[in-house]
């Protein structure tokens, strides 16, 4: 069964108006967000990720193209139609210390609760089951102030499901958290896209976890514009290539990861017992300025490195061969 598209976008051009006229930051962007899908926005510093951010959450007018959320262009929505459609997280720390996280969930509220905001037992259910769904129920009568960077950021999403919002937008979420809140972030957005049905859009320089967790990708890039996708064909076809235009970086397809070209005049030739030794033995050997080849490559008399699994290191150079049993030793003894 085909899903119905949360938020569409034919030939959109997003940008600035300013009193010199437009600005175009990109045009001729065409996209869907379906319900029960996390997608996460890569890209560079200054690509446009946030001006994109903006336009789909009505904080800046589109400059042209169609714009439809639930069928309906984005334009006619009310302030208060909006607020109860599309939930928005900012990276910007709350200054609202001195509320309850409970309080300041139950703020999330106010598009349904009115000016007053006067929260009735239905009201009270949902603020409660959001907090349960972001694992933040315990701290609900803690100050805000008193919380860490991941459980505020917690409450905040919470804040958002309490809406009751089909589109949440997080504007880098897991910015300024330790490794082991983005994980938990990460995979809490990811839950709750699939348990909730909403569509999630997320931007994030955490590329790691959102090749991991995301289900869909779009790739940012002046040069190339917009490119989205499952996240595993956009790897697969090498979209990921093109996300940065820096010619000394380069991604690393077996490892998701992103790592400096090798500029070294040093060779030496290679061979480990899996994968794992081979990439960690690599990685050594780059930083010290080493070419890595094959060990069937190169010049025979260049020095010969091979990992063993049992954490044995057999170096030959000039025709020696000595067997070390750490890094350490390798690179003390290399030429």
């Amino acid at each position: 069964m085909e899903k119905q598209a949360v938020i569409t976008a034919t030939d959109l051009c997003i940008g600035y108006r300013t009193h010199k006229g437009e600005k175009k930051v990109h045009e001729h962007l065409s996209f869907g967000l379906y319900p029960g899908e996390l997608t996460s926005l890569l890209g560079a510093n200054g690509a446009g990720k946030s001006t994109l951010l903006r336009t789909l959450s009505a904080s800046q007018p589109s400059l042209a193209g169609d714009l439809q959320l639930l069928g309906k262009p984005l334009q006619q929505y009310s302030e208060k139609e909006r607020s109860r459609t599309i939930g928005v997280v900012l990276t910007d720390k709350t200054q609202a210390g001195g509320l309850t996280v409970y309080e300041l969930v139950a703020l999330g509220r106010q598009p349904h609760t009115g000016f007053f905001g006067r929260l009735h037992p239905k009201d009270h259910l949902i603020i409660k089951e959001a907090l349960d769904a972001v694992g933040i129920a315990h701290k609900a009568e803690s100050y805000t102030a008193e919380l860490s960077d991941g459980e505020r950021q917690k409450v905040m999403i919470a804040k958002a499901l309490v809406q009751e919002c089909p589109l949440i937008i997080l504007d880098e979420p897991t910015a300024f958290l330790d490794v082991v809140s983005r994980i938990e972030i990460m995979t809490l957005l990811h839950q709750l896209a699939v348990e909730q049905n909403k569509a999630i859009l997320l931007s994030t320089h955490d590329i790691e976890q959102a090749l991991v967790l995301s289900d869909k990708l779009w790739l940012l890039s002046k040069e190339t514009g917009l490119q989205c996708g499952v996240t595993e064909d956009m790897i697969l076809n090498h979209r990921m290539d093109t996300l940065f235009s820096h010619s000394n970086i380069r991604f690393d397809y077996n490892h998701g990861i992103y790592y400096p070209t090798v500029t070294g005049k040093k060779e030496i030739r290679v061979e480990a017992e899996n994968d794992t030794l081979l990439h960690w033995t690599i990685n050594a050997l780059n930083r010290h300025g080493y070419t890595c080849l094959p060990a069937n490559q190169g010049n025979r008399f260049l020095p010969y490195l091979q990992a063993l699994s049992d954490h044995r290191l057999i170096l030959t150079q000039k025709e020696e061969t000595h067997t070390y049993s750490s890094f350490e030793e390798v690179l003390a003894q290399l030429i």
